[in-house]
């Protein structure tokens, strides 16, 4: 048996230290920043015209599709309620704007929770009409 006094202890190396990870000035994340694009239209322009926002294509490109998307959707209301106006004096025509209008409205917000979860996830998931432009934008 050997003697415990004498065998040599290796040297033992001190536990590696922490390094936090590197987050922009802000603390959001491409993709939490991408997601807030969506709520409403002020965080897209804002983050258009803010640095370091508008250099990620990311970011740009969610913000150019929420802005697009609330065009849309706003010209899309404006139609609706123009036709349901002009077509008003047929009977039983609110029913069927009514419908409209719910359908509509309820497109949109599906539309809306999708874009958000796929920014949320840092997906370039594009919207039919605005998607192309809107990458092209974020490209540039």
């Amino acid at each position: 048996m050997s003697d415990p006094m004498q065998d040599p202890i290796p040297p033992q190396q001190p536990p590696p230290t922490y390094i936090p990870p590197a987050s922009t000035s802000s603390g959001l994340s491409d993709n939490l920043a991408a997601a807030l694009a969506y709520v409403t239209i002020i965080p897209a322009i804002i983050f258009l015209v803010l640095e370091p926002y508008n250099r990620i294509p990311l970011i740009r490109f969610h913000s150019f599709q929420s802005i697009g998307f609330c065009i849309l959707a706003f010209v899309l209301q404006v139609i609706l309620t123009i036709a349901e106006g002009l077509l008003r004096f047929i009977p039983g025509s609110w029913m069927l704007f009514s419908i409209c209008h719910l359908l509509l409205g309820l497109g949109l917000f599906v539309a809306w929770l999708i874009v958000i979860l796929k920014a949320s996830r840092g997906e370039w998931y594009k919207l039919p009409i605005i998607g192309d432009f809107a990458e092209k934008q974020a490209r540039s």
